[in-house]
């Protein structure tokens, strides 16, 4: 029996599972983020090594645990670099007093970024897309050749298109646009002026810049363009479709580089953009299948943790 560990470490938290060559979860454990780029690498290390601790400590086992396999998918890991230090922090893992013995060769540690996780977790194999809409945009595909292609991934001033962000922006830019006389009335003033608790529309002058609000805090406010277009605001429906249109643009450019027209694949949707009322889900579903009738696209089938499990099984086959 082999047991590897599949380890999903972003932003804001790091997922450990623990695994059996049956894939099946034994144990699963969670710690604090573990984006390197952000918080640093001993920070990175402590939020890996204690969701490894819980994952382990969680799962029902009477003997001591051999763990042949290893695969860490870590927002921000993407250079030869990143690669390099994230080696070094398994090497210092193996070292540490952990309630495993582990069992690594070279071949059996994998380290990539979180957008192959999700894609693998999210559809079950390797092979697919992943078109992921949270606070920022990605969309990531690997073929049956191991060939991969992004797009996007370039953050909140480069790129996200799509995203909870861009939307959010493309809102209060509208209703301040409104405001001033430039486009049709829309519901999306009153919508800020409730959610913010502002007197004026004027006032999201205040929140944004004197609060010195973040990525984070502005990609909140999508909900509120959501909520207008399911009740058929036009300015916020059009919002919604130039999202729906940007991150079908960038599906289509993932499928022309690595697969063919005529292609079987799935496609699937990751992040908060996904889970609204507006059924966006739906609009670029609809939308993708036009050009691509043999395309599928779903909701994730399991978490990138998972995703990060298969990878590091499918080494202990090899």
């Amino acid at each position: 029996m082999s047991y590897v560990l599949g380890i999903d470490g972003g932003g804001s938290k790091t997922v450990c599972v623990l695994m059996d060559d049956l894939h099946l979860v034994l144990g699963r454990g969670e710690a604090g983020s573990s984006n390197y780029q952000s918080i640093g690498i001993e920070a990175t290390f402590q939020s890996i090594q204690i969701a490894i601790h819980n994952a382990v400590e969680a799962a029902i086992i009477t003997k001591s645990v051999n763990i042949d396999a290893i695969c860490l998918g870590l927002a921000g890991v993407g250079r030869a670099t990143d690669i390099e230090v994230v080696k070094g922090l398994v090497k210092e893992l193996q070292n540490n007093k952990l309630p495993i013995n582990w069992a690594l060769q070279p071949a059996n540690i994998v380290i990539c970024n979180d957008a192959l996780i999700a894609l693998v977790g999210g559809i079950g194999q390797p092979v697919g897309i992943v078109v992921a809409a949270g606070t920022g945009s990605i969309v990531f595909g690997r073929n049956h050749e191991g060939h991969t292609k992004r797009v996007g991934g370039w953050g909140y001033i480069l790129g996200d298109e799509g995203s909870a962000y861009k939307i959010a922006i493309a809102g209060m830019n509208a209703a301040l646009k409104s405001y001033d006389g430039q486009e049709i009335s829309t519901s999306l003033i009153e919508g800020f002026k409730q959610h913010l608790d502002l007197e004026s529309i004027e006032d999201l002058i205040e929140v944004v810049y004197r609060r010195q609000w973040g990525v984070k805090q502005i990609a909140a406010l999508a909900p509120i363009v959501d909520f207008a277009a399911a009740s058929g605001d036009i300015v916020a429906n059009i919002i919604i479709d130039n999202a729906v249109k940007e991150l079908v643009k960038a599906t289509s450019t993932v499928i022309d580089a690595i697969f063919s027209v005529d292609s079987v694949l799935e496609v699937v949707t990751t992040g908060s953009v996904w889970c609204g009322r507006c059924n966006i889900h739906e609009r670029f579903a609809a939308s993708l299948v036009k050009k691509f009738l043999n395309v599928k696209v779903i909701f994730p089938r399991y978490e990138p943790a998972y995703g990060a499990g298969l990878l590091a099984l499918q080494t202990t086959h090899n």
